[in-house]
């Protein structure tokens, strides 16, 4: 008898500590469960790009897209603290992390292809950008995007834009011919714009905008736009449940003046045009 109950006190202890284990490990449904009831989340960002997300010494990174970020977090936990963890997120690493669960959604100047939707389910856009290109100050000789044949352009790993230059649609836009020149971040591209190793950089406005803020008069934006460029939420594929929240808190933050408020905030002194309505929400798939 004393064996049996001991037995029934053990498996009692260890279902007791398996299911503590269960907890601990935080397995959740989907990522608005884990900000509900677990309080806390992972997102990735860029750190490198100013305006947009920029960190600098060992503070937050801060920019629209982590004012946007923040936003959404505190309207899928019905406006309760949460403890956000904040993650570099570089293009060419971005579906890997949503895979391995390093982080739990991407909010970082993210475009919306059909290529990406194979991999990654994508809330929003949250705004839509536009390719432009970028180049030095004194260059006269290209003053549209079509001038870009045959010039140097960046190549940033995991970034689509370059392929907007070189490819014709579906994938790209103008099918130029162009030399590539690689770089690891767009930071570094502008860095090889300086030093003469590039003609051009070529990508999204928002992105040019901050990159030439701190030095506007080395740099001219040819204000010549040929894309559209949805910024989405990038979430684990088949996270719906988690999608459709943030389409709710994409929406409400247009309605409510939050989304002007933030683009006059950290773009309101660029010189680009700014949208004023929200962009249509896609299905989450």
């Amino acid at each position: 008898m004393l064996m049996r109950r001991t037995g029934a006190v053990l498996a009692a202890a260890a279902m007791t500590l398996g299911l503590a284990a269960c907890a601990d490990a935080g397995e959740y449904s989907s990522v608005e469960e884990k900000i509900k009831d677990g309080g806390e989340v992972t997102i990735g960002t860029k750190w490198d790009q100013p305006h947009l997300s920029l960190k600098q010494g060992p503070g937050e990174p801060e920019g629209f897209d982590v004012d946007v970020a923040r936003y959404i977090v505190k309207e899928l936990a019905d406006g309760q603290d949460v403890k956000i963890t904040w993650r570099e997120s570089p293009q060419a690493s971005r579906e890997a992390l949503l895979q391995n669960g390093t982080v739990d959604m991407i909010i970082a100047s993210y475009s919306i292809t059909a290529a990406r939707q194979n991999y990654v389910t994508f809330a929003g856009p949250y705004v839509i950008a536009h390719q432009d290109t970028m180049v030095r100050a004194d260059a006269a000789h290209i003053a549209k995007a079509t001038d870009l044949m045959g010039k140097r352009i960046c190549q940033v790993p995991g970034s689509n834009s370059y392929k907007r230059i070189t490819e014709s649609p579906p994938d790209g836009q103008l099918g130029l011919p162009a030399v590539l020149v690689g770089a690891n971040s767009y930071s570094e591209c502008v860095q090889k714009l300086i030093s003469g190793d590039l003609d051009a950089v070529t990508t999204d406005d928002m992105m040019l905008a901050g990159l030439s803020s701190h030095n506007p008069d080395k740099y001219k934006l040819l204000k010549d736009p040929f894309t559209d460029e949805r910024y989405g939420v990038g979430l684990k594929k088949g996270d719906t449940a988690t999608c459709e929240a943030v389409n709710r808190a994409i929406a409400k933050m247009w309605r409510d003046g939050t989304a002007t408020r933030l683009l006059r905030k950290w773009f309101g002194q660029t010189g680009l045009t700014l949208p004023t309505t929200a962009p249509p929400a896609e299905g989450c798939s």
